[in-house]
């Protein structure tokens, strides 16, 4: 091997250990608060400073949790939900997407959907439930419904935003090469609109993973919005706060599984 390989290897090396180093900062950094704050609830509920029916211990949280889990009743919920969001999130993918590049290039369609788009987005996914229920009845549909509505605006309105942004010098070199307007949507429009329709996907993803939640409150017997209802109805605070923390957890494992798919495709693209 030669010298300057060596040099490479160790320069290689020498970068993966202040990688390690800053990535296990960035983890204690981010471990520490809520770390603290269960510490100073297990003690207060230990000291009997809090009532533990209304504000059970970690430890009595973390009991519940490993035994839902290892019964497979939490998998189960969390599967039903985990499906009712990914048809849901499919379906704003195939519609908010073609349409916001549509509205985007079109400046004169805008102005007709633009008012009736912006009075839609004003209300809030939980309202349309009951309408739901009452058009597709109780059982999957009215959640992926609800799903979809909840999604569609920041996906549709990240899209528009990321077309009209497009670079007026790209638009006519593409004119000037005679590509079709099929071309010119793949070739200009959404490769360079690209970063704002991830910007939507993320908001779209969030927005819907807590709409779900909302539906299943409402009208579900399986999911984790219907775990909190049941932990409800039976009186089991432990329960509804082993959904509560499981909805946070897996919005956030989703929402990393979006960014990561987004620094694949975009690896010039800071982390935020």
């Amino acid at each position: 091997m030669t010298l300057k390989n060596h040099k490479h290897l160790d320069n290689n090396l020498t970068q993966l250990n202040t990688n390690g180093k800053d990535a296990v900062k960035i983890i204690i950094r981010g471990i520490a608060f809520p770390l603290t704050i269960i510490i100073i609830w297990e003690f207060a509920a230990r000291l009997g400073l809090v009532n533990q029916y209304f504000l059970p211990s970690p430890s009595k949280i973390f009991d519940t949790f490993s035994t839902m889990f290892i019964s497979g009743e939490l998998g189960r919920h969390l599967l039903a939900s985990v499906k009712r969001l990914i048809y849901g999130f499919l379906i704003t993918v195939i519609f908010a997407i073609p349409l916001g590049i549509l509205v985007g290039k079109a400046k004169y369609f805008r102005y007709y959907v633009n008012p009736t788009l912006s009075f839609l987005q004003q209300i809030p996914p939980i309202a349309w439930i009951p309408i739901f229920i009452l058009w597709l009845g109780i059982d999957e549909a009215n959640k992926v419904a609800v799903i979809v509505y909840a999604s569609f605006f920041p996906v549709f309105l990240n899209t528009v935003q990321g077309v009209n942004s497009v670079d007026p010098k790209l638009v006519e070199v593409g004119r000037a090469y005679m590509l079709t307007p099929m071309k010119m949507v793949c070739r200009i429009y959404i490769p360079s609109a690209v970063m704002s329709i991830f910007v939507g996907l993320r908001l779209g993803l969030s927005n819907c993973w807590r709409a779900l939640v909302g539906a299943e409150l409402i009208a579900a017997s399986s999911g984790i919005g219907y775990l909190i209802t049941e932990g409800r109805t039976l009186s089991q605070p432990n329960t509804i706060f082993v959904a509560i923390f499981t909805i946070g957890i897996a919005g956030s494992l989703l929402d990393l599984s979006l960014k990561r798919a987004e620094k694949k495709l975009m690896p010039w693209k800071k982390d935020v």
